[in-house]
């Protein structure tokens, strides 16, 4: 099985094309680019807001935790008997998955700054914005690019979706394996999607040793 998966991806075919590697690979990652950035343009300022303020967030929580016991399939075949086939269900179907790390994780990030901080923020003279973009939001970070990591590895994980409704991506080779009964194709797929994850956790401890200060990168998570 291993020699026939290696046969797999030596053959020329599967680089070249509008159905090789490449091609897919990269529709996999729009799909999932896509998805992360509109649920982070959603869920970040819901959880700072709500985090900052205190209003809203045992709402905010509730709905992102029946968000998280949704079955992304299930989602997926909703939004297509509602609108039909094509990119948009599948991008909905994953921006709900998204969501709900991202915007949990934001929350509490927000919300577990020391209040002795804010207190001390606010003596210098900060208010409002000024506390959240520049004492809460950097402490806050950790956790925030915690959930990103969390929702870009499902997200990766899911869009394989995006073949059962006629959409490209790395679930093609698995879909199409099935159909053909490749056991070579669907491992091979699989693999990649597994590849494509590796490389988004890497991308994220970057990203973490990037903008997270020194002192904060040991700060313990409290929520995954």
């Amino acid at each position: 099985m291993i020699l026939d998966v290696l046969d797999w991806f030596t053959r020329s075919e599967q680089w070249t094309g509008s159905g090789g590697i490449p091609v897919r690979f990269g529709e996999h990652v729009l799909y999932s680019v896509l998805a992360l950035v509109v649920s982070a343009l959603i869920a970040v300022p819901v959880g700072l807001v709500t985090g900052h303020t205190g209003r809203g967030g045992f709402a905010a929580i509730t709905v992102a935790n029946v968000g998280r016991a949704l079955p992304t399939i299930g989602v997926l075949t909703l939004v297509v008997l509602g609108m039909g086939l094509g990119l948009f269900p599948v991008e909905v179907a994953l921006v709900a998955l998204a969501v709900p790390p991202i915007l949990v994780n934001t929350y509490e990030g927000v919300r577990g700054v020391d209040p002795l901080l804010r207190d001390a923020a606010q003596g210098m003279g900060m208010r409002g914005a000024q506390v959240l973009l520049r004492l809460e939001l950097p402490l806050a970070l950790p956790l925030i690019l915690l959930g990103m990591r969390t929702a870009a590895i499902q997200v990766v994980s899911t869009a394989t979706i995006a073949a059962y409704v006629g959409i490209g991506g790395l679930g093609r080779f698995i879909v199409d394996g099935q159909s053909r009964r490749e056991i070579e194709m669907i491992l091979g797929g699989s693999l990649l999607v597994v590849l494509l994850a590796l490389v988004v956790t890497g991308l994220f401890a970057l990203l973490r040793r990037l903008v997270v200060a020194r002192g904060l990168r040991a700060r313990p998570a409290a929520t995954g």
